[in-house]
């Protein structure tokens, strides 16, 4: 396409210090640097699987190193959210199955360089509380809200935080009609907030297609889940809402065919919203082939959209992405610019 000008690197080539790696996320410091996070070791629910980070540094990132890693114990899942006063968290999973998961949160007063002792993010624990795969977001009122989910009962809920992150209360369960559903149900949301207290939730789902929900309270109660018209695999996806309102989704856009629990991980495309999630256009492709382009992450940054996603399960790519909205004119032109590194 003449109007995008894209050229790709990675966050690590094939000297990586692991056989496999999935499910990364990322945070612009006030720095300017990118810090990324992922789970990478022999393969996933291995014992030697870590979470990991790179910090990208004026154009370059740094070579991976290990930021949490309990013993013969597998890590799933990070997600990084930096609070107002600078203190960073690096939230992740532990343990031999998904059933057994323990959320995990550690922080870090200096952008990641170093980090605290690990800690449960709620006593007592089991099966996953806080973020699940995508980043928390902050309400209007500050209220800082997790989207949270739990298997193998495949229920999306939220986790609440009224002090910053320091105590947590779990929403009520997302409701969901299971009657004629063709396997278990949804998981792994991601949120917006379209006015105070008006929130809304897109979820992974066995159905073949997104599926959503709405709160009028802030997140403590949702309206029964339902389709959307977006297709989905049975895998993750993210979205962020930039500061014109318009919604940015990074998904799969394929469905599992018939008899099979899950479709295709590619292509992975990017797709705009500009009525609150009702109606999605102006696809645009990030990568497609062989085996999978799959779990992403966005973040944004004025109009600039940062993207990290999982490549064949042997790297972390990386996207950034400039929206030009001076004449009104997003998808034309020079007004849209990707660098994919």
């Amino acid at each position: 396409m003449s109007d995008i000008h894209q050229v790709k690197e990675f966050i690590f080539e094939d000297d990586r210090p692991f056989l496999s790696c999935h499910a990364s996320t990322l945070e612009l410091l006030p720095s300017g640097d990118i810090l990324a996070a992922w789970f990478g070791g022999t393969k996933e629910k291995a014992g030697d699987v870590a979470i990991w980070t790179s910090r990208r540094v004026d154009g370059h990132w740094t070579p991976p190193v290990k930021a949490a890693d309990e013993v013969d114990v597998p890590h799933w899942n990070p997600v990084l959210f930096r609070r107002a006063d600078g203190v960073l968290f690096l939230y992740y999973k532990i343990g031999t199955s998904i059933a057994e998961w323990v959320t995990m949160v550690i922080r870090s007063a200096d952008d990641g360089f170093t980090w605290s002792a690990p800690v449960p993010l709620v006593e007592g624990d089991q099966g996953g509380r806080g973020p699940v795969k995508n980043k928390p977001i902050v309400l209007q009122d500050g209220t800082l809200v997790a989207p949270a989910s739990i298997e193998p009962a495949w229920d999306a809920f939220v986790d609440l935080s009224f002090d910053g992150g320091e105590t947590w209360t779990r929403s009520e369960t997302v409701p969901l009609d299971r009657v004629g559903l063709q396997g278990k149900g949804i998981i792994q949301p991601t949120l917006w907030e379209s006015e105070p207290g008006i929130v809304h939730m897109l979820t992974r789902s066995t159905e073949g297609a997104i599926y959503r929900s709405d709160s009028a309270d802030g997140g403590r109660t949702w309206c029964q889940a339902y389709a959307t018209e977006l297709p989905n695999n049975n895998s993750g996806i993210d979205l962020v809402k930039l500061e014109n309102g318009m919604l940015a989704l990074v998904y799969n856009p394929t469905r599992p065919e018939p008899g099979k629990i899950k479709g295709p991980r590619t292509p992975l495309v990017l797709s705009f919203s500009k009525d609150n999630g009702l109606t999605w256009d102006h696809e645009r492709l990030l990568d497609e082939g062989d085996k999978q382009y799959s779990y992403p992450a966005i973040i944004a940054n004025g109009l600039e959209l940062l993207i990290t996603y999982t490549w064949k399960r042997e790297r972390i790519a990386f996207q950034k992405i400039s929206l030009d909205m001076s004449r009104n004119d997003l998808y034309s032109g020079n007004n849209y610019t990707t660098i994919l590194l």
